[in-house]
């Protein structure tokens, strides 16, 4: 009788020719060209809100190659730098209002 093996057995299995990038690079050289999903988190948002910061220009239009499109670690690391601060954008936090209020 033949075992049948399950498909947990060849879950993560590839190719001997094919390795996971994360096979090749060395934790100490992450990969350049970021997917959605992980430029949104490389951020610390959410891929929705990534979406809306890249459809607003705050974010890089990704790079293509081939069918894959790819963000540049630099290029986002350029474009969180120049996210504005808290205090920057204009907007009133209401608590710093009351605490001011207070004061007086």
């Amino acid at each position: 009788m033949v075992k049948m093996e399950s498909l947990e057995t060849f879950r993560g299995s590839r190719p001997a020719r094919q390795a996971a990038r994360s096979e090749v690079l060395p934790l100490s050289l992450p990969p350049r060209g970021l997917c959605r999903e992980v430029a949104a988190a490389y951020i610390g948002i959410s891929g929705t809100k990534f979406d809306e910061l890249v459809r607003s220009g705050s974010m890089p239009k990704p790079r293509i190659v081939g069918a894959r499109r790819l963000w540049d670690r630099p290029e986002l690391d350029l474009a969180f730098s120049n996210l504005p601060h808290a205090d920057e954008n204009g907007a009133v936090n209401p608590w710093d209002v009351v605490r001011f209020e207070n004061q007086n």
